[in-house]
């Protein structure tokens, strides 16, 4: 009752399987005795032999559990590979001139009633027989239900030179003590926990008792002077190096990393754009590509017909991507003066908003499912590279990754979370392919849900639901410290969530029936993706929704719009927070400050809120401080209270900023596109 089963589990026995397909499909003896369920490893592929043979005169093939197109052989396939089963007709294109595959909806749909019905017979059948319900649990809980998590007190840790002012929590302490005993961690502590401070700490005490003899820690670009000033307050007499934007510009750079690479430093902050900028050495990274391109080829040799386009083409492009890489690294003249990132001695890896590395290219044979990404981008992988490396010289204890929101978008990112820390224990329980670890614990879920352009509604497949979920968390909890606000129980104060609705005008009314249409256009093909596309709409509507002016500005100021109704609010806070100088941040992702004098949401607000009567000075916005000690006086004013309104992005301003010392409202003009950012 506690363990769920779903076709295509790898962990399952290929006899079990051809078993069910026996006792469901019911093929003749002698189609039984040559038919065969081969399981790939490597390739984490399923496949069934002499389907054709098993399927002719058969009626649970044909009927029961298959269609007139497609028979219950290839349903059972399909399931095992966690595809959904569609069916396509041929069709002559005389535009083209070449025959196409048009999707028979009719088809699809029943041949999808066939495998939900495929698919729940499986979980009836599986632990019916008393015998076969013993071997699988038993299976099961060897290889997944094993797992005792370590508790970690760090109370005994007697942290030497750090400053007698500031005394860590009990959750900082035994975090800490997790980074010290135990292999890679992930500090999963929720926004202000103080992971600052419990990396300092761990990279100072594991310094100090001979663990690491240099630790280099990574962080957003423009917090390396913030964390170096906070480093500095908790242990007065560290000897840091703190990179500044000047040391990674080419001519600083090799400089710079020489002096990481000779210098005895207890750690070293650079930023994130910064690591990328310390390559590994050639042989490595030519290594690490030949067996990303070798899986991609196996993947590409495994596609079928049914196979979309689209992702054919997305691993072609990965494929030709990689092989370019390869071949300008092979043709480098070798620059034997550059400091490769095993020349600096770092032994220990500490990465601040870890999140920022979520894309990480995987392999997977589901279709068309919406969060699961298969594009690679180039800090993830380079990150990942950097990690594998620490791996084989620490064995698994010397990376460090800290953010306040692990899963920002995708549940996808927990395995990628996994493949970074935990990449040997995966191997070790069969789940390095992505479709293994799926098809363990998680599931992929259709619902309705509303269309882009606002106007309907459209089935989705999205990978949204998880199940084993102790086994799953166990895993999990191996490399991962969580810390949720409800555990913690800080002293923050308690917000108010505000919930603006606003009626749109009958301008907006009309621009939304027009992205109705245009979506229409572009889902049937009739327009040139370069000219209209559903991002394209998307994002029109997002400004229409700010404000009508962005789309026209010759359009009238609405009194009602979202840009009036925050002036409104934030004038009225200011107002009142008078005698405490109160400050405000308004995010605002659209419509940023430009100087070529056209219509901008950011200097609408600050000519509105001025001819209220707030001070000119008293309103700033973060695109106007581009330096790193720019910012530093800027946020100091802020804390100060000379500066109460403060607008951004929320990449500029939304991650690491500490400036809640006079807070009082955050406004959110328009919402950014990841749960993440609105925790951040």
């Amino acid at each position: 009752g506690d363990i769920e089963v779903h076709l295509g589990a790898t962990w399952i026995p290929v006899d079990v399987v051809k078993d069910f397909m026996v006792e469901l499909l019911e093929p003749s003896w002698n189609a039984a005795a040559v038919m065969e369920v081969i399981y790939v490893s490597y390739t984490g592929q399923w496949n069934i032999t002499n389907k054709a043979k098993g399927a002719a005169a058969n009626v649970k093939a044909n009927e029961t559990y298959g269609t007139e197109r497609i028979n219950g052989f290839h349903i059972l396939e399909a399931s095992l590979n966690m595809r959904t089963v569609k069916v396509y007709d041929t069709k002559y294109d005389a535009v083209s001139c070449r025959e196409i595959r048009v999707l028979n909806k009719n088809e699809t749909i029943l041949a999808q009633q066939k495998q939900d019905a495929m698919k729940q017979a499986f979980r009836d059948w599986l632990f019916k027989d008393p015998s076969r319900r013993e071997r699988l649990v038993k299976l099961y809980n060897e290889k997944f239900n094993c797992l005792r998590g370590r508790a970690y007190d760090g109370s005994h840790i007697s942290f030497h030179g750090m400053s007698p002012e500031i005394v860590l929590r009990e959750h900082q302490r035994n975090a800490v003590a997790r980074i010290l005993y135990g292999g890679n961690t992930l500090l999963a502590h929720v926004v202000g926990a103080g992971k600052t401070y419990t990396m300092a700490a761990a990279a100072m005490e594991a310094k100090r008792l001979g663990l690491c003899s240099k630790s280099l820690v990574v962080v957003p670009n423009h917090l390396t002077e913030q964390w170096g000033a906070e480093w500095l307050q908790l242990y007065p007499g560290a000897n840091i190096l703190v990179a500044t934007k000047v040391d990674f510009e080419t001519a600083n750079r090799k400089k710079f990393c020489g002096r990481i690479a000779t210098g005895d430093y207890d750690a070293v902050i650079i930023g994130h754009s910064q690591l990328e900028k310390i390559p590994l050495s050639a042989e490595r990274q030519a290594a690490m590509l030949r067996r990303q391109i070798d899986e991609i080829t196996t993947q590409l040799g495994l596609m079928d017909r049914d196979t979309p386009r689209f992702t054919v083409k997305q691993m072609e492009k990965t494929k030709k991507t990689l092989e370019a890489k390869l071949q300008k690294l092979n043709d480098q003249t070798r620059k034997d003066d550059v400091v490769t990132f095993e020349e600096l001695g770092v032994d220990r890896l500490f990465v601040d908003e870890s999140h920022f590395y979520k894309n990480m290219f995987l392999y997977t044979k589901m279709r068309n499912i919406a969060g699961i990404a298969q594009t690679d981008a180039q800090k993830s992988s380079d990150m990942f590279a950097k990690c594998q490396y620490l791996d084989e010289l620490t064995g698994g204890k010397g990376v460090t990754f800290a953010t306040g929101t692990p899963v920002s978008n995708s549940m996808v990112e927990l395995y990628t979370i996994m493949r970074y820390l935990q990449y040997d224990t995966l191997q070790k329980m069969g789940l390095s392919h992505f479709d293994d670890w799926a098809a363990s614990f998680g599931e992929t879920v259709t619902a309705i849900e509303l269309s882009p352009e606002g106007t309907g509604y459209r089935a989705k497949t999205r990978f949204a639901r998880f199940f084993n979920l102790p086994e799953l968390i166990s895993l999990f909890k191996e490399s991962a410290d969580v810390q949720t606000a409800d555990m913690l129980n800080l002293p923050v104060p308690k917000a108010e969530y505000i919930n603006e609705v606003l009626k749109p005008s009958e301008t907006q009314e009309e621009m939304v029936s027009s992205f109705a249409d245009r979506a229409e256009a572009v889902r049937n093909g009739n327009v040139n993706p370069r000219f209209d596309n559903m991002l394209k709409i998307t994002n029109d509507g997002r400004k229409l929704a700010l404000d009508q002016r962005l789309i026209n500005d010759m359009l009238p100021d609405e009194p009602e719009s979202k840009v009036n109704r925050c002036v409104d609010n934030a004038f009225k806070v200011w107002e009142e927070s008078a005698l405490d100088k109160g400050t405000q941040l308004i995010f605002c992702d659209l419509s940023t400050p430009k100087s070529d004098g056209t219509f901008n949401v950011y200097d609408d607000v600050r000519e509105k809120l001025v001819a209220r009567g707030v001070p000119r000075e008293e309103v700033a916005f973060i695109h106007e401080y581009n330096t790193e000690t720019k910012k530093a006086e800027l946020f100091a004013k802020v804390r100060a209270g000379q500066v109460r309104i403060l607008m951004g992005s929320t990449p500029k301003l939304g991650a690491g900023t500490n400036i809640q010392d006079r807070l009082i409202a955050l406004h959110h003009l328009d919402c950014p596109w990841k749960p993440s950012d609105l925790e951040q």
